[in-house]
């Protein structure tokens, strides 16, 4: 996991266009999503961190968004109902 805020432009930049970086997240909310995704794009830069992997968000505790990964968050949000 790589913190927005921590990464120089050049880095940011380096990282995505080698797709180095495929997933964002929400690092208060922990939620994680694509790149492409308008609500990931709206949140504030000290929130967002980024993922390798989708494992990755996983694995540190982070659900899947509802707007850009809608048949995974059904899949996760019907396991909380427990």
């Amino acid at each position: 996991m790589k913190k927005h805020d921590e990464l120089s432009k050049s880095e940011l930049f380096h990282a995505l266009r080698h797709q180095k970086l495929q997933w964002a997240g929400n690092r208060r909310l922990k939620i994680y999503g694509t790149l492409r995704c308008k609500s990931g794009m709206r949140m504030k830069v000290e929130n967002r961190v980024f993922f390798h992997t989708e494992q990755e968000a996983k694995d540190a505790g982070y659900r899947p968004c509802g707007h850009c990964m809608r048949t995974k968050y059904v899949e996760w949000k019907q396991y909380q109902d427990f």
